[in-house]
């Protein structure tokens, strides 16, 4: 079995039994360990409480040391400044800042801290644009990271 293989099938393990707050894995659309499904609920006393979004993780043969591609998906998509309508997520640890060291908790971690420090529930102010000359893979994308306020 592949390194990959391996180290995925720990962190399913973990978010089994023990996933972060807020977090759940949905192993029922596990077809495969290259990719799965996250629930992610919004934290009390932010403006995402009571919401349920999920994410797609989809992992590549050099797992862990090139990050999975990472993206929300489903009828109800956050409304962020840094998520995309198409459910793109600007998030530097997802691509500039990934590191082996980092996992599937810390990623979901990552994006619920994210929602939860929002200040206001709007779109990127390029979104349409972007929607509509983006790849579907958003690691294929150039990302500027320029606002850490959210």
């Amino acid at each position: 079995m592949a390194f990959s293989q391996k180290r995925i099938q720990k962190e399913i393990l973990t978010m089994t039994t023990s996933p972060p707050p807020g977090t759940r894995l949905v192993t029922e659309t596990m077809q495969t360990t290259k990719e799965f499904l996250v629930e992610v609920h919004g934290a009390q006393g932010t403006l995402f409480a009571g919401e349920q979004f999920k994410l797609l993780f989809k992992f590549g043969d050099r797992y862990p040391f090139e990050s999975p591609q990472v993206m929300f998906v489903g009828d109800h998509i956050p409304e962020h400044p840094h998520v995309y309508s198409n459910g793109h997520i600007c998030l530097s640890i997802l691509t500039d800042d990934w590191s082996p060291a980092l996992s599937v908790e810390s990623v979901c971690l990552s994006i619920l801290s994210m929602l939860s420090s929002c200040t206001e529930k709007k779109r990127p102010p390029d979104n349409a644009f972007y929607i509509r000359t983006c790849s579907s893979n958003p690691k294929d994308t150039r990302w500027w990271y320029h606002d850490d306020k959210v």
